[in-house]
């Protein structure tokens, strides 16, 4: 069977609290079934890149995460966090009569996802970090909320580009205009006005820093410890100021199951995923994960 490794199904379905219209890309694949999960700021089309190389041979599933993309926005921000989304993610598998998955997660989805295999653990086979884990470094957070947050709308696609390129240049040494042009496309939205606009609700941005519940859970080291036999990738860009190599080796010390770690040249926070050392990590990981475990 021949497969468009860039065409997806659209789907719908409802929030874990029924209130909420969410959305997700089915890209069918012959294999196993994958959960790639986005980071705080970005959408499903953050995987584009990495779906063209895995779709056609595994089937992957990826949300948009409730107040991003095509998802419905939450009226009460304090819900835009972690163990809400994990719920949600719970809610969209069930749906799909998925019973065990393994799990791809970037910064924000690696949480997700560490937190997924604590409320259900029997149902998460493996898990993949894309530049995140139990420990965040004070610069990259504070660099994060630097820039989450209302701000007006882009003119047009070239002005979308060169805000997104402001944000992220450290992070992606480099670039061309195409690059960037391309990144906005994933990140941003056309409104019918003609408008360009970041594709997320700004009221996140009260889910990171403050003292309410928000995206990150206060000490992350007991959710890492609770992985202890779980097979995981860590990819970590080799320029990130979020996830430190002594976060790393750390996480690596107390891990009893099978680890893998790759640093991806070039890179800050965080990855696309199909870097050649991404991706070769990624491809090789799946092909050894034990029989069965995905």
């Amino acid at each position: 069977m021949t497969i468009d490794p860039t065409a997806f199904v659209p789907h719908r379905y409802r929030s874990a609290c029924g209130r909420l219209e969410l959305f997700a890309r089915i890209y069918p694949g012959e294999g196993p079934t994958l959960l790639l999960m986005h980071g705080l700021t970005r959408n499903s089309a953050d995987f584009e890149p990495l779906a063209r190389h895995l779709a056609g041979r595994y089937r992957l599933i990826v949300p948009d995460q409730r107040g991003r993309g095509l998802s419905d926005h939450d009226a009460n921000p304090g819900n835009y966090r972690p163990d809400i989304y994990s719920a949600d993610m719970f809610a969209l598998l069930d749906g799909l009569s998925v019973d065990k998955v393994t799990l791809i997660g970037t910064s924000m989805g690696g949480l997700m996802a560490m937190m997924m295999a604590a409320m259900q653990p029997d149902r998460i086979s493996a898990i993949a970090l894309n530049d995140i884990g139990p420990r965040l470094e004070p610069a990259g957070l504070a660099r994060i909320q630097g820039y989450v947050g209302p701000g007006a709308a882009f003119a047009d696609w070239a002005e979308a580009a060169a805000r997104c390129a402001a944000i992220n240049a450290e992070a992606f040494p480099g670039f061309t205009a195409e690059d960037w042009l391309a990144f906005a496309r994933r990140t941003c939205r056309e409104d019918g006005d003609g408008a360009v606009r970041f594709a997320y609700d700004p009221a996140i941005a009260g889910s990171i820093g403050g003292d309410e519940p928000g995206t990150i859970p206060p000490d992350l080291w007991p959710l890492w410890d609770a992985l202890s036999a779980t097979p995981v990738l860590v990819v970590r860009g080799a320029l990130s100021d979020l996830l430190s190599p002594a976060t790393v080796a750390e996480m690596a010390r107390r891990h009893d199951g099978p680890f893998a770690h790759v640093e991806v040249p070039s890179r800050g926070h965080a990855p696309l995923l199909d870097e050649p050392a991404a991706l070769d990590a990624i491809e090789h990981w799946l092909r050894g994960l034990p029989d069965g475990s995905i």
